[in-house]
C-alpha cells in the first residue's frame, strides 16, 4: 500500500468503525454466554474475513467494481427468487441456510449491489447532461432497475428491507439532481395516499406495528412487548451500566432477539449510558464524515455511493418475532447497529 492511498484512506470512518466493532464484540460476548458463544464466535469469524475483503476493496479501482456491477445485478436477483423456495424463518423466506449456525440473506447483499449498480446507471444516463436524469424513460429505467428486487423481497416477505430500499432510492435519485417537481409531486402523493394505505390497505397487523411504534404501551404483554423490555434494560443500566454478563434483562431472556436487533440495548444495561452515547456519537461522525466524502468526491459515482451510504447508517426499520408467549412482537431497530452483529 503505498502514500498515496494511505493519505487518501478516511480514517476517522475506519476507526470509528473498528471501535464500534469492539464494543459491538464486548455486547455480544455477554448476550451469547447461555448459546455457548455461538454468535459471538460467528462474529469474529466474520471479522476475520472482512479484513482481506477490505483491503482487497481499497486495493481494487471502484470503476472496476461499477463495471462489474451490472453481472452482480443479475446475479442477485437469481439469488433472490431462489431464496423465495427456502424455508421460512420468523415468518419470512429471506435466507440460506448453511448450516445449523450460518445463514446467508441475499436481501442484504442486494443493498450493496443495487447501490453501486444505480450509481452506475444514473451516471452513464447523466453523461451529456446532469439534468438527463429528469426525462420519464431514463426515471422509469431506474425505478425498474430497484423495483424487481423490492417485488421479489416483497414476495418473502421483508416489508422493512422495502422500506429501506426505498429510501436508499429516493436518496440517490436526490443526489443525481432530479428535479424538484418531482420531489414535490412524490411528497403530495405520499402525504394523501399514507392515510388511505392506513385505513383501507393495511392488514391489522401491519396497523397494529404503527400503533405500538407510536405508543408500545398500547399492548405491552403482546406487539409492544419488545420495545418495552428493551427500554426497562436501557433504563437499569443508568450512567455505568450493571457490569458485562450482569444485565437482569439480558441474562433472563427478557431482550429477544438480543445477539441482533436488541444489541444495543444490551450495551446500554450492561455497560451503560456512556457507552451507549459513546456508539450514538461514533455514528454521527460516521454520518459527517460520510457526507463530507460525498462533497468532495472527484466524481459522481462516488458522490451518490456515499449519499446512499448515508442512508443506511441513519434508517431504521421494522421486524417482528414471536414472543415466548405465542404472539407476535413489532419492534423498530437500527439498520447500523443491527449490521455490526449479522
Amino acid at each position: 500500500m503505498n502514500k498515496k492511498m494511505l493519505k487518501n484512506v478516511e480514517w476517522g470512518i475506519l476507526i470509528c468503525s473498528i471501535v464500534l466493532l469492539c464494543i459491538g464484540l464486548v455486547a455480544l460476548f455477554s448476550a451469547t454466554q447461555e448459546q455457548d458463544y455461538d454468535e459471538f464466535n460467528k462474529q469474529i469469524l466474520w471479522a476475520v474475513i472482512s479484513i482481506p475483503i477490505m483491503l482487497i476493496i481499497i486495493f481494487v479501482d471502484y470503476n472496476l467494481i461499477a463495471k462489474i456491477s451490472p453481472v452482480l445485478y443479475g446475479l442477485i436477483l437469481i439469488a433472490l427468487v431462489l431464496v423465495l423456495f427456502t424455508e421460512p424463518i420468523h415468518g419470512a423466506s429471506s435466507w440460506f441456510k448453511i448450516s445449523e449456525t450460518l445463514t446467508i440473506q441475499p436481501s442484504e447483499f442486494a443493498k450493496v449491489i443495487l447501490i453501486i449498480f444505480l450509481s452506475y446507471i444514473m451516471v452513464k444516463l447523466q453523461k451529456d447532461d446532469r439534468k438527463e436524469i429528469n426525462k420519464l424513460w431514463k426515471l422509469g429505467l431506474i425505478l425498474l432497475i430497484s423495483g424487481v428486487p423490492m417485488i421479489l423481497i416483497v414476495l418473502q416477505p421483508d416489508y422493512g428491507t422495502v422500506m429501506a430500499f426505498i429510501v436508499a432510492v429516493a436518496f440517490m435519485l436526490f443526489a443525481s439532481g432530479i428535479d424538484k417537481k418531482y420531489v414535490i409531486a412524490v411528497m403530495l402523493i405520499v402525504v394523501i395516499t399514507l392515510p388511505l394505505l392506513y385505513f383501507f390497505v393495511l392488514p391489522e397487523h401491519a396497523k397494529t406495528r404503527i400503533d405500538v411504534f407510536l405508543n408500545p404501551e398500547l399492548d405491552p404483554r403482546g406487539a409492544g412487548y419488545n420495545l418495552l423490555q428493551s427500554k426497562i434494560a436501557i433504563g437499569s443500566g443508568q450512567l455505568f451500566g450493571m457490569g458485562i454478563l450482569m444485565g437482569n434483562q439480558t441474562q433472563l431472556g427478557y431482550l429477544y432477539p438480543k445477539t441482533t436487533d436488541f444489541i444495543f440495548s444490551v450495551i446500554g444495561e450492561e455497560i451503560g449510558f456512556v457507552i451507549a452515547a459513546l456508539v450514538v456519537v461514533l455514528y454521527v461522525i460516521m454520518i459527517t464524515k460520510t457526507i463530507y466524502v460525498a462533497k468532495t468526491a472527484k466524481d459522481d459515482i462516488r458522490r451518490i455511493y456515499c449519499d446512499r451510504h448515508c442512508r443506511n447508517i441513519c434508517l431504521s426499520y421494522d421486524r417482528k418475532y414471536r414472543n415466548d408467549n405465542g404472539t407476535f412482537a413489532n419492534y423498530w431497530s437500527t439498520t447500523s447497529i443491527c449490521k455490526l452483529w449479522r
